[in-house]
């Protein structure tokens, strides 16, 4: 996993999410553009199955567009929820 672990991926990617409602990528490019901080390494495989626990949650969308790729995109209804999980960093 190149030193990253689970729970920094999950709140990367939640904290992200907060902060850019409107975002929505693919897999790659979450992994290249929404994951920036130099300290998180993750592999593509790591990303993939946290976003489909955080899909599972439904704290995240995915949306597959007219080429079959799948879009990935917080969920608003659960905003609040996951403010609170990023504030109790229990994710």
């Amino acid at each position: 996993m190149h030193g990253s672990s689970r729970a920094e991926i999950v709140e990367a990617l939640l904290s992200y999410l907060v902060e850019n409602v409107d975002a929505r990528d693919t897999l790659e490019g979450i992994v290249e553009w929404w994951l920036l901080d130099p300290t998180i390494r993750p592999n593509p495989a790591e990303v993939k199955r946290v976003l489909d626990e955080l899909v599972a949650k439904k704290l995240v969308l995915e949306h597959k567009t007219g080429d079959k790729r799948i879009h990935y995109c917080v969920n608003p209804r659960k905003k609040k929820e996951i403010q609170a999980l990023l504030k109790r960093r229990d994710v």
